[in-house]
């Protein structure tokens, strides 16, 4: 396997402790989306939306980091990242997309770069958009977390919704947002980075960090 993937992305995170919690060797191959290596042709012949992560299996090319976990949970499927319960499945899924449809999409790179170069939002502005929606966007997952208390997102094992959660911890704490007033997300963020998938696929660890 080959693994497309930038290290400061939260989504190639998700996608990094997924292949390490499956104990799952890959070929890491950076793009530096800061450099828009993502737009060069040998890249965008292989990715018709020109973002990371990108997976290659074999012949198969799998885009989208959610769509890439759940794919490798299908082809490899221990240890689960997803319940076996339809109810405990649509439990995770739903805390991942909190975390990959309502906080990342507005805060990624793409829009910070419109904010401040076609809109000319000012860097404070954007900062605080930034924090804005970050913090909003967890408050939302610590209510989901205080229901139904557990080691971590979901029951006593790292699921789909930690891999989402713990690169959004990272962010967060890289734009000094806020996270006293989350308790159980926090608690979730600690549980997981003392698990060895978590700890050594962090961004800072990757060959391309900077």
């Amino acid at each position: 396997m080959q693994l497309y993937n930038y290290w400061r992305s939260s989504a190639s995170y998700r996608v990094r402790i997924a292949l390490a919690l499956k104990g799952l060797a890959y070929e890491y191959t950076p793009v530096h989306l800061a450099k828009n290596e993502q737009q060069r042709a040998d890249y965008a012949a292989l990715s018709s939306t020109r973002l990371v992560p990108l997976l290659r299996d074999g012949e198969h090319l799998v885009g989208q980091s959610l769509a890439i976990v759940e794919y490798l949970d299908e082809t490899h499927p221990e240890p689960p990242l997803l319940p076996r319960d339809a109810a405990g499945r649509a439990r995770v899924r739903a805390l991942a997309y909190d975390v990959a449809c309502e906080i990342h999409p507005l805060n990624n790179l793409r829009v910070l770069r419109y904010l401040v170069h076609e809109l000319k939002v000012s860097e404070d502005d954007k900062n605080r958009w930034y924090r804005h929606w970050v913090e909003t966007g967890l408050e939302a997952v610590e209510r989901e977390l205080a229901a139904a208390p557990a080691t971590y997102c979901h029951g006593e094992r790292p699921t789909l919704a930690d891999c989402a959660l713990v690169p959004q911890i990272f962010n967060a704490r890289r734009f000094d947002c806020r996270t006293d007033q989350l308790p159980h997300v926090m608690r979730v963020f600690d549980a997981c980075m003392r698990l060895d998938a978590f700890e050594r696929t962090r961004p800072e660890a990757c060959p391309d960090a900077e």
